[in-house]
C-alpha cells in the first residue's frame, strides 16, 4: 500500500503508528519480521512494546499486514483476532508463496 494512502486512510492516527503501519506494508508475503526490526526500521529501536501497540490499532489488518510481525523469540505473538487465526494467515501465506 502506498505511503499516501496509509496517510489518507488512517489520518487519525498518530506519525508513529503511521510509520508502524508503512514498514508492515513493505514485508512481503510468506515472509515475518520481529517487533523489534519493525521498530529499528522506523528510527525507534526501544520502541518494541510500542509497535505492538500499533500494531494492535490496525484499522486495516489484511491490508496493513500485522500478522506478518512475530516476536524475536520465534513466537507468533498477539493478533486482534487471536493467535489461531494469526498461525492460519501464515500458513496460507506460505502455501501461495511456495
Amino acid at each position: 500500500m502506498p505511503a499516501k494512502l496509509i496517510d489518507r486512510l488512517c489520518g487519525d492516527y498518530t506519525p508513529f503508528e503511521r510509520k508502524v503501519f508503512k514498514a508492515v506494508c513493505r514485508i512481503p508475503p510468506g515472509k515475518t519480521v520481529t517487533y523489534q526490526q519493525i521498530a529499528k526500521k522506523i528510527g525507534r529501536p526501544r520502541a518494541v512494546r510500542a509497535v505492538g501497540a500499533a500494531l494492535g490499532k490496525n484499522p486495516f489488518p489484511l491490508i496493513i499486514p500485522c500478522h506478518r510481525v512475530i516476536r524475536t523469540d520465534g513466537n507468533i505473538g498477539g493478533y486482534r483476532w487471536g493467535k489461531k487465526t494469526k498461525r492460519r494467515l501464515l500458513e496460507e501465506e506460505q502455501k501461495i508463496v511456495h
